[in-house]
């Protein structure tokens, strides 16, 4: 993760934000009183987000590692954007 003071990143904020988009690297945004932030692309705050939910549903997790662990994956079809449901 890349770190930069507050005033360079007030003076660089466009590419900053720009960063962040591009690369999915969250940048920490220091400053002199020791309360630093964190900037990130809107894209990863809402995979946060969405991971957070999922992972407080009760069982959820277990569910998945038990699919997981327990499936033949080698003969699981391959996803073909174009397949009609």
């Amino acid at each position: 993760m890349s770190t930069i003071n507050i005033t360079n990143a007030r003076a660089n904020l466009y590419q900053l934000v720009s960063d962040v988009n591009v690369g999915f690297n969250p940048i920490t945004i220091v400053n002199n009183k020791g309360k630093n932030a964190v900037l990130i692309s809107e894209d990863e705050w809402k995979n946060i987000e969405e991971t957070l939910f999922l992972s407080n549903i009760p069982g959820y997790v277990d569910n998945i590692n038990k699919i997981r662990k327990n499936e033949n994956w080698k003969s699981a079809k391959k996803y073909e954007k174009d397949e009609e449901w």
